[in-house]
């Protein structure tokens, strides 16, 4: 129940890093629109910056204690000799924890010393003003690189997800006569079987047959219930709809890059103060706006599902009644870095002007112009070949199936 307490903790510190950007931008439009609005004086700039603040906080306080603390203390016994119980196994995370940190903290002054920066390593012996500070800004530049692979992957494999819960509309097809013609012939086959004797060829047909029928009514008696309109309507709705989300976040991306190579205000940056309620975050106003928040929010549902049909990660998804509680740990420890990064990540591709508020702001790699504007090219470059790989395979096998033989 401990580690688990500490995974809904984290989980939900994930979730206030992902609303916290739209919910800034929101705030904005809303000052904007209700200037002198009563009841919305509640709203104003040192809350939205509190906001910031604390989610800045908790992250680092999971993923640098709680998150290990969980592990660990799913892993422990206690010491030999100690008396068995939650005490016990408390005192060995202790101090398993705290023999870590003293690792980390000895990793990283020497990764320091090797640099040969002087201030920056009297500036580690600071542990909240300077080293945790430094310690996230290298964990984020993580998550942002992994933003970086996952995205452009799950922006491809969202037509795919989405296609999947959707009823699918084929060329050239009678969904009925296809499938009483394959049910017919299944039927025959089954038939003959039973009354002669067993052949390769007829069986390997039988069961090519049975996954065609699974196939048209695929996901089961789907196609079958779903009226003309759900078959050959929200199937293209939704695919356009993802299309133009997915074009509008690559135009803005090379919308981007030309502004940082004319304008220096492009580059991202902290500031003190939030001016909310001055100016909008967009040029197009509050239009702009909502379709920043829903750009930001498609984002992270891409870079979720990237992350989770790659490869690597793949032995990471959670399964119904089948997830031990280290994968759930590693769970909550991935989504937490993809979810605390996806302000920063939003803001470095130009997605929103509205600058990164409190600690984000302090990533000294942000100021380097080199690397954010060679990030803004990759994820452009990646994001369009996969884009375009996927529709053209997409393309071709409907063409093939419908008027190949």
């Amino acid at each position: 129940k401990i580690a688990l307490w500490l995974c809904t903790f984290t989980l939900s510190v994930a979730v206030c890093a992902v609303l916290l950007l739209p919910i800034s931008i929101l705030s904005n439009e809303v000052l904007l629109i209700f200037p002198h609005s009563y009841y919305m004086q509640w709203l104003n700039g040192s809350l939205i910056h509190g906001l910031w603040n604390l989610v800045f906080l908790f992250s680092n306080l999971s993923l640098v204690f709680l998150m290990p603390f969980a592990y660990f203390f799913t892993e422990s016994e206690g010491f030999v000799g100690c008396k068995k119980g939650v005490m016990a196994r408390v005192y060995e995370t202790a101090v398993v924890l705290l023999l870590l940190t003293l690792l980390v903290l000895g990793m990283v002054w020497v990764f320091v010393a090797l640099l040969n920066n002087h201030s920056a390593r009297e500036s580690l012996y600071d542990m909240w003003e300077y080293y945790l500070p430094y310690l996230y800004s290298a964990i984020s530049l993580c998550g942002v690189l992994l933003l970086l692979l996952c995205t452009p992957f799950g922006l491809s494999r969202m037509f795919s997800v989405t296609g999947s819960l959707l009823v699918k509309p084929r060329l050239l097809e009678n969904v009925e006569v296809e499938m009483n013609c394959a049910a017919f012939e299944e039927a025959s086959l089954s038939r003959t079987l039973n009354s002669e004797w067993a052949n390769s060829l007829l069986t390997g047909r039988l069961t090519a047959l049975s996954t065609v029928v699974l196939i048209i009514l695929s996901p089961p008696e789907m196609r079958r219930r779903a009226s003309p309109w759900q078959r050959n309507l929200f199937y293209p709705l939704a695919m356009l709809l993802l299309l133009a989300l997915t074009v509008a976040c690559v135009l803005m991306v090379c919308f981007h890059v030309l502004e940082l190579l004319f304008d220096e205000t492009a580059m991202p940056s902290g500031m003190g103060d939030p001016r909310l309620g001055t100016a909008s975050f967009s040029m197009f106003g509050s239009l702009g706006a909502a379709v920043q928040v829903v750009l930001i929010l498609y984002l992270m549902v891409s870079s979720v599902v990237g992350f989770y049909s790659s490869p690597l990660f793949t032995s990471l998804l959670p399964r119904s009644q089948d997830t031990n509680l280290t994968q759930i740990i590693g769970n909550c420890v991935s989504l937490l870095v993809l979810s605390s990064a996806l302000p920063v990540f939003s803001r470095t591709l130009g997605i929103t002007r509205f600058d990164l508020l409190g600690d984000f702001g302090r990533y000294n790699w942000l100021g380097n112009f080199h690397i954010v504007f060679l990030y803004n090219i990759l994820f452009a470059g990646l994001t369009s070949a996969c884009l375009i790989n996927t529709l053209t395979w997409a393309v071709q096998g409907e063409l093939i199936r419908a008027f190949g033989t």
